[in-house]
């Protein structure tokens, strides 16, 4: 397959170097002409090294996969370089935090256009062309029309990734894990290990979680409280959310598609967000 990334960040760095030293081609859709077009992953689970990829200021033609890795501020913007004029036989594979996106590239693409999937890693941009995956796991899920075929690409470049039985269940399972951890250590500005050392954090750490997956299920997702509640107990004491990384560098954090997403089904579905709505206030 033939693969281009839309979001040279943390998360399509790491895609797009896994699947380049497979020998897939891949393309990083980026500003400037000037990226490397040798780039660098350190990686817990995949070693160091080095691979080569094209770059291009636009999608090219004939694509297979258009992995859409942007922050979620910055998709609007960035759909201008991938106009669905010149999709041609891709595949749209979002990997944004959140859920509301997926409606939005359906909105740009078509429904059968898009793939929705979700990636469980800590991964980072140091520089262009050098990325550092820091966590001890990483694990994609996909679902939609070709997420089998998809997911057995990223398995020949070293990524586990199943396909999701579910697909809300699948998006609101990653969001609960997302916003208990992303808020909390965001608003502490500390690792998940400090919030889990205080017990007020940590009982507000759980308390999104258990807002959360209250309003997945009134939305229709089938999530498991316990599972997601566990996933967050048991993550390395030094993990640090995005939005925090986001927060301590002065750049502009995804509080509106994290926190905002579940705020605003809570209204939809009448179910009460008190302790998400602290942390919001607290961020804002």
């Amino acid at each position: 397959m033939k693969h281009a990334i839309l979001g040279a960040g943390g998360i399509g760095g790491f895609i797009g170097a896994a699947l380049a030293r497979a020998g897939h081609e891949v393309t990083l859709i980026v500003r400037s002409p000037q990226h490397p077009r040798q780039i660098r992953l350190e990686s817990k689970i995949l070693g160091d090294f080095t691979a080569e990829v094209r770059t291009a200021t636009t999608l090219p033609k004939g694509m297979d996969v258009l992995w859409v890795t942007v922050k979620s501020q910055q998709l609007e913007d960035a759909l201008t370089a991938a106009p669905a004029s010149e999709l041609g036989d891709a595949q749209v594979v979002p990997l944004l935090n959140g859920v509301e996106h997926v409606a939005r590239l359906r909105e740009v693409y078509g429904r059968e256009r898009v793939t929705p999937g979700v990636i469980g890693v800590e991964s980072e941009r140091v520089a262009p062309g050098l990325f550092r995956q820091l966590s001890p796991f990483a694990r994609v899920e996909l679902a939609g029309p070709r997420a089998s075929e998809i997911a057995a690409e990223l398995a020949t470049a070293g990524i586990p990734a199943v396909e999701a039985r579910e697909e809300g269940a699948m998006l609101w399972r990653k969001l609960a894990g997302l916003a208990s951890m992303a808020l909390t250590t965001t608003s502490l500005q500390a690792p998940v290990g400090a919030v889990r050392a205080d017990p007020v954090w940590l009982a507000r750490m759980l308390a999104v979680a258990g807002e959360t997956c209250a309003i997945a299920r009134a939305e229709g997702a089938d999530v498991d409280v316990a599972a997601i509640r566990e996933f967050i107990l048991t993550v390395p004491d030094a993990m640090r959310s995005s939005m925090q990384k986001d927060r301590a560098a002065g750049n502009p954090i995804e509080l509106d598609a994290i926190a905002g997403a579940v705020q605003r089904a809570g209204r939809r579905n009448g179910v009460p967000t008190p302790v998400v709505d602290e942390l919001v206030a607290r961020l804002a």
